[in-house]
């Protein structure tokens, strides 16, 4: 289960503006999660199944994340895809507690709205904006709100992304296409209205989200994984596209993250979060090579502010993994 994405049936990672619950989802692969479930005791509704996983789960301790402190966007307009939840949500927050002016979308609006008060309660500065990235429209629109809202745009964090997972023969023609027009053309279009606001403002920073999938994959994500893998190329081009410009573009590649779509991916959305908790930390355990664990949202979007920063001026066409060892596994 990783955000990747990876691994048993779980998927990857990112935060949505079309959600995985937007779309049609094929059954999981629950061989691994029934196996796991049955060896740390996890027995939905039952009381005595779950106290058996969380004595099981009890030497797992939780990273502790600390904020930076730091003031690297001030005054900066901050632009977000996909942050109604998930990897997106946490960086508005880590972008809004840096200073930055931050114009985030996706389609869910009751969410969108809560994670614009809740930055705005903490004193931060942030505009929600319901877009759906698979809608040209719809990004001009959100793009030029935003700019119109703040004034300008200086960076750019596109992570809007979702996953169906079959094997490959059986996916209709419309799951692959809305996976990868999701994906892959969602960004295409995000980068294309984004570009000319960044160019005015004399540059800036753009960063894509893609998937330790696109390194190593596993069955039943084909869509998703030459998605993550064309996001690569794309931003390689990208990145040389606009180097003149003074815009730098980096690929973010992240492993497995607890997030929504990873829950939803692995089947286990209605289970309590208790005994996701449990079965998080067991299964992370024997299927995340190195640090054994799942990444945070907010260890991966703050990664994410790094790469948007001012402090790698000769950082551009990067290809960054964040993956807690995963992909350093044969």
């Amino acid at each position: 289960m990783e955000r990747d994405e990876t691994d048993s049936g779980i998927q990857d990672e990112t935060d949505t503006a079309t959600t995985a619950a937007d779309t049609p989802r094929s059954a999981p692969n629950r061989r691994r999660l029934l196996g796991l479930a049955a060896v740390s005791g996890l027995a939905i509704g039952a009381n005595a199944g779950l106290a058996g996983g969380v004595a099981l789960g009890a030497d797992s301790n939780p990273p502790r994340f600390q904020p930076t402190g730091l003031r690297r966007f001030e005054n900066k307009v901050v632009l977000i895809t996909g942050a109604t939840s998930g990897i997106g949500a946490a960086a508005a927050r880590l972008f809004a507690a840096e200073g930055g002016r931050v114009a985030f979308c996706g389609r869910r609006v009751e969410r969108g709205r809560a994670v614009e008060q809740e930055i705005r309660a903490a004193g931060g500065e942030a505009t929600y904006f319901r877009a759906d990235v698979l809608v040209e429209d719809d990004v001009r629109e959100f793009v030029d709100a935003a700019v119109r809202t703040y004034g300008g745009l200086n960076v750019a964090f596109n992570n809007a992304g979702i996953t169906i997972q079959k094997k490959l023969h059986e996916y209709r023609a419309e799951e692959f296409d809305r996976v990868v027009h999701t994906n892959l053309r969602g960004t295409f279009l995000a980068i294309k209205y984004e570009v000319p606001h960044l160019i005015r403002a004399g540059g800036g920073t753009i960063v894509v989200t893609s998937s330790s999938n696109a390194i190593a994959t596993d069955a039943n994500r084909g869509a998703y994984t030459a998605s993550k893998r064309g996001l690569a190329g794309l931003v390689q081009s990208a990145a040389l596209d606009y180097a003149a410009d003074g815009i730098r573009v980096n690929t973010l590649i992240p492993g497995t993250t607890d997030t929504e779509l990873v829950r939803r991916a692995a089947g286990m959305e209605s289970i309590p979060d208790d005994a996701w908790q449990v079965f998080m930390k067991q299964w992370a355990k024997s299927n995340i090579p190195g640090l054994g664990r799942l990444a945070t949202p907010q260890e991966i979007a703050s990664f994410a502010l790094t790469l948007a920063s001012d402090e790698h001026p000769y950082l551009t066409g990067a290809q960054l993994v964040i993956d807690g060892g995963k992909t350093a596994h044969a």
